[in-house]
């Protein structure tokens, strides 16, 4: 049995959230939170809060014991990409690419494969 919860459209690079989802991937769900309460940054905000809505998932859509979970699988994929434009040198114009992100968290409990 495994709970999910994804985020999508998250507005912020993929670049700059997979090192937040390596520090939890793997990890119990307690030692997950902390990790991600005292990493710095938004991008540990965001990641937070998806962990916590499939927590919420698995609690009450599937009766799964919260001391038992662990983050089984966090992937943070590229999202839509915005181009915006700037006035250039002599001109021009230069593209701004504001990137998005999807990010999705499945929760496993411990001793189940």
């Amino acid at each position: 049995m495994e709970a999910k919860a994804i985020a999508k459209y998250v507005r912020m690079s993929p670049i700059k959230l997979k090192p937040v989802a390596d520090l939890v991937r793997g990890k119990d769900l307690n030692e997950a939170l902390t990790i991600l309460k005292f990493t710095p940054g938004k991008g540990s905000e965001i990641v937070e809060k998806v962990v916590l809505s499939a927590a919420a998932n698995a609690e009450n859509n599937f009766d799964m014991d919260r001391d038992n979970l662990y983050v089984a699988e966090i992937k943070i994929n590229q999202g839509p990409t915005m181009k915006r434009w700037r006035a250039g040198a002599q001109g021009r114009a230069s593209m701004i690419l504001k990137r998005s992100s999807h990010v999705s968290v499945t929760l496993k409990e411990k001793g189940e494969e």
